[in-house]
């Protein structure tokens, strides 16, 4: 059936549902990627974070002896900037891997149409199809993997700091935070590698779905073809146009030749001379009818004709409109030339004469 999907999306098709905001890709990745930074740029955050605690804890004491509403705010504002400091290499951090996660699931881009309200997003039977659906299904699986998961991971680390909660009585308060720290951060760390597992699993089922929601059917193919590369009708009567335009054009610079080369019937070759801008040039050629208009053109304008059936030929073939002839035709059109001058000179140059000196025949 032609209404049947059965076509991969074409480039346009892609285009268009990436402006639209259509593009197969998963939350998760980023979020994931995102934990693992920070579980690397973390220790070093809160390291720059204990330093500067210690800086204001410093102050406290004479602020305390001589509580002037001055140094009152002069702390409170170091402290702000403190934290602010220590803190801004991580949250560049996780904005940065959020921004490469997004470009790395197809780019980054304003999809304006998802602002327009749609209706059809209100209709609550499409939701509760969604609620039924395959997504609904691969979500529950999702969220049931990510739980088992994360649940391994938590006890796996837990098993081993638990024995040294335990004995935290015993242990210096330095090397129990440390402990706990270094467990805290493994345990980031696995559930982030854990997460960016399932989030590339994720990720390829959302662009499978995706890319197959925008299947074309073989019409709607067509269709794209037709208003991206333009209906072949319009473009041949496009053409028939130009055509028309351009014959138009080479008729009008008929009267304005020197001599038109004939074959004598079925070739016109139309040439014109100017001294001061080079070799001879083509103004018109044709076949057939065209070469019949030539020739009309020629008459009823009194330009010269002359009969050269190797030259008229071979000028066809290998003369172009608009250009100057080939150095090999020099000699064969300056004999035309001359003879076509020698007609003037005598006042009958009007009309179809044959060339005295023709143009030896070519194999």
């Amino acid at each position: 059936m032609s209404g049947e999907k059965t076509e991969e999306p074409t480039a346009q098709k892609l285009k268009k549902a990436k402006q639209e905001g259509q593009i197969g890709k998963t939350q998760d990745l980023g979020a994931w990627v995102g934990m693992l930074a920070a579980s690397v740029m973390l220790p070093r955050t809160l390291e720059a974070a204990m330093d500067h605690a210690m800086e204001l804890m410093e102050k406290i004491p004479d602020t305390i002896v001589n509580p002037d509403p001055g140094k009152c705010l002069a702390v409170f504002r170091d402290a702000l900037m403190s934290a602010a400091w220590a803190v801004l290499p991580l949250a560049l951090t996780m904005m940065a891997v959020g921004v490469v996660a997004a470009g790395a699931q197809g780019g980054i881009r304003i999809a304006t149409k998802l602002f327009i309200p749609k209706f059809n997003r209100l209709n609550p039977f499409a939701g509760i199809k969604k609620m039924f659906g395959m997504q609904s299904l691969w979500e529950g699986v999702k969220a049931l993997v990510k739980t088992t998961v994360l649940g391994t991971v938590l006890y796996l680390t837990m098993k081993d700091i638990v024995p040294v909660l335990l004995s935290a009585g015993r242990l210096p308060m330095a090397t129990l935070l440390a402990t706990i720290s270094d467990a805290a951060i493994q345990l980031i760390r696995a559930a982030a590698a854990a997460g960016i597992v399932m989030a590339a699993a994720d990720y390829f089922v959302v662009r499978r779905r995706t890319k197959k929601q925008l299947r074309m059917s073989k019409e709607e193919v067509k269709q794209e073809y037709k208003n991206t590369e333009g209906d072949p009708h319009i473009k041949a009567q496009i053409r028939a146009k130009q055509m028309a335009m351009a014959r138009n054009r080479q008729m009008a610079d008929v009267p304005t030749a020197d001599v038109v080369v004939v074959n004598p019937v079925h070739i016109a070759i139309a040439l014109r001379y100017e001294p001061e801008k080079g070799a001879p040039r083509v103004v018109a050629k044709g076949k057939g009818p065209l070469a019949q208009k030539i020739r009309d053109i020629a008459t009823e304008n009194r330009v010269p004709m002359v009969q050269d059936i190797p030259l008229a030929r071979a000028m066809n073939k290998d003369c172009e409109i608009g250009q100057e002839i080939p150095a090999e035709f020099f000699g064969a059109v300056a004999k035309v030339l001359a003879f076509v001058m020698s007609l003037k000179a005598r006042g009958a140059a009007a009309g179809l004469h044959r060339n005295p000196n023709p143009t030896p025949a070519t194999s």
